[in-house]
């Protein structure tokens, strides 16, 4: 049994999944005694964990109602910890088309914004261990690596927005390790080829052909998890 800091993440964690998952139903109010009991833990603890699921948009405190749970209207889906349970749960493909289309308004500015300039260096270093672990099969190195390409990238871009966006990406990137989704989690010499190429336009300082390389890179991958995508 977790103790301490172990026990809220626990709750936390729990009640979220089930929240994501449309286990508990906008609406609902969730009773911190029932909660309490049955996961064994106090009450404070509880509260600790309703505070968190609160600051992320997932249930709301009322006056003469108790803590309500919210729709996904109100949920901070940018925030990494709502993308990991949106990645356990029946949404994973939808959040994936969301993001997907999202960074392919940012990606391309952010690469744009990167060209030629020092931090370039580190983006494309990524792309070359991608390319290194993918000849290796060593899925993690890969993901590792694929991970520090986008925040590089997104970094190398000045803009601190963008900056901040990485750690969304970086949450996005992590759900798809998921066992169940092994047709979408191959790393691909292709894909990695893909980055390889923005790196590459990044060092040469060509801002363009940067911005279309990026545009291009996340296009690919949103189309693979449409195509995939089930359809019932």
């Amino acid at each position: 049994m977790p103790t301490g800091r172990g026990l809220h993440a626990h709750v936390l964690d729990t009640l979220g999944q089930r929240i994501v998952d449309g286990a508990i139903v906008p609406g609902t109010v969730v009773r911190p005694e029932l909660v309490a009991e049955e996961f064994g833990v106090s009450r404070s603890v509880v509260r600790e964990a309703l505070r968190v699921l609160q600051s992320l948009g997932l249930v709301e405190p009322r006056q003469r109602v108790g803590t309500q749970v919210l729709g996904i209207g109100s949920w901070e889906l940018l925030a990494p910890t709502v993308i990991r349970w949106r990645g356990a749960s029946p949404s994973y493909f939808v959040q994936q088309r969301e993001l997907l289309e999202l960074r392919l308004g940012v990606e391309p500015v952010a690469a744009s914004l990167a060209a030629g300039t020092p931090a370039a260096s580190a983006v494309l270093a990524a792309a070359s261990d991608m390319l290194d672990a993918c000849a290796r099969e060593d899925s993690r190195a890969y993901l590792e690596a694929d991970v520090r390409f986008h925040r590089a990238l997104l970094t190398a871009s000045g803009n601190a927005v963008f900056a901040h966006f990485a750690g969304t990406v970086e949450a996005l990137l992590r759900t798809r390790t998921s066992e169940s989704r092994d047709t979408i989690t191959r790393w691909t010499r292709d894909a990695a080829a893909r980055h390889e190429a923005v790196g590459r336009a990044l060092v040469a300082g060509d801002g363009a052909a940067a911005s279309a390389a990026a545009g291009e890179l996340v296009r690919v991958t949103r189309d693979e998890f449409i195509a995939e995508a089930p359809t019932s």
